[in-house]
């Protein structure tokens, strides 16, 4: 924990522009200290076999509905490429490196990405192995990467810009809540991670206009009003606070970033974290207008009705103290360790 600390006070002073982009801000020497643990749940799988999906679909579904339960089980699948290539990083040697390329290259020959964001959500962890690995990558691999992921990302850009529905959800035809931070994660760790100019330029705009659209001056979170429920305010608040992440490995502030408005990612943490502390309670989802929450409340979704549990706030405000020291006591309160994609690159 120490040796994270002290790389978290690294990562608060400002960072500078520079030409190209290191998407990972803590030494390989420091992430070492997190390796047993990764090590372990990795080394009895360095012989696997990836079982990719063309198609993948949670979003919109309850449990056993449709390709629910294959498409959640498949996505397990992502973070292994990730954490196989951190491990490589921090030193455990090359089979961790050949375990990640296996995985990462087996999905980009299959995915078809849909433009859902919340059925896509969890490929950072795709784009975060790509860009720890990208420069081992063989010429022509890298190539067909590049292809892919910049093709993803420009597909995001013309979705949002011409406001292409992808489900039948009614939050799907919505451009300021929760679906559109996760547009704008997706699309931003994409831009930073092949240091694309015009694909960073597009997700700075569209990030901006969500600053202004999803959130208050005051620093509640459209999502709130709507839902009724800090799981959401959380929901939208990791998705933004993972594009600042990646815009930092770019040179660029975007927690601290206010619209004219006057509202900012900052101010939000500041209304949420009341709650997260415990200070004020909250029935969650009591008074949501969204039907589908109230049938996973019926079809047994615990987290979906209840009293909030601050501990759910844990991961966002190790994000957050990233930008705002302050907020660690408070991430370490909910959460004594910080996420592992923090903890091992910090970013």
């Amino acid at each position: 924990m120490r040796v994270w600390l002290l790389g978290l006070m690294a990562l608060a002073l400002p960072a500078s522009a520079h030409a190209g982009t290191q998407w990972c801000s803590v030494s390989p020497s420091d992430a070492a200290s997190s390796l047993a643990p990764v090590i372990q749940q990795l080394a009895p799988l360095l012989d696997s076999t990836p079982a990719p999906m063309a198609v993948m679909h949670t979003e919109g579904t309850l449990p056993h509905q449709g390709i629910r339960d294959e498409s959640i089980e498949a996505r397990k699948q992502l973070p292994i490429m990730r954490d196989a290539a951190y491990a490589w990083r921090a030193g455990a040697g090359e089979a961790y490196l050949t375990l990640s390329m296996r995985y990462f290259n087996a999905w980009i020959a299959v995915y078809q990405p849909n433009y859902n964001p919340i059925d896509e959500t969890n490929f950072d962890s795709l784009i975060e192995t790509y860009a720890v690995i990208a420069p081992k990558m063989d010429p022509a691999a890298k190539a067909a990467a590049d292809r892919f992921l910049k093709t993803w990302a420009q597909g995001y850009v013309a979705s949002i810009d011409s406001h292409q529905v992808v489900s039948e959800s009614p939050q799907a035809s919505s451009w300021n809540n929760n679906w559109q931070s996760h547009r704008l994660k997706v699309l931003t760790m994409i831009a930073v991670a092949l240091d694309d100019p015009a694909l960073v330029a597009d997700a700075r705009r569209l990030f901006q206009a969500q600053i202004a659209a999803n959130i208050l001056p005051d620093g509640e979170v459209r999502d709130f009003a709507e839902r009724d429920a800090l799981h959401y305010v959380i929901y939208d608040l990791e998705p933004l606070t993972q594009a600042a992440l990646a815009a930092r490995a770019h040179g660029e502030d975007w927690y601290h970033y206010t619209s004219p408005t006057g509202s900012s990612i900052a101010k939000a943490f500041a209304w949420l974290a009341p709650y997260a502390s415990g200070e004020k309670p909250h029935e969650e989802f009591k008074n949501s207008k969204v039907l589908f929450d109230a049938q996973r409340a019926a079809a047994g979704q615990k987290e979906y009705s209840g009293p909030f549990e601050p501990a759910r706030a844990g991961n966002v405000y190790w994000l957050a103290s990233v930008f705002d020291p302050s907020y660690r006591p408070l991430a370490q309160k909910l959460k004594p360790q910080p996420p592992l994609f923090l903890a091992m690159c910090g970013n």
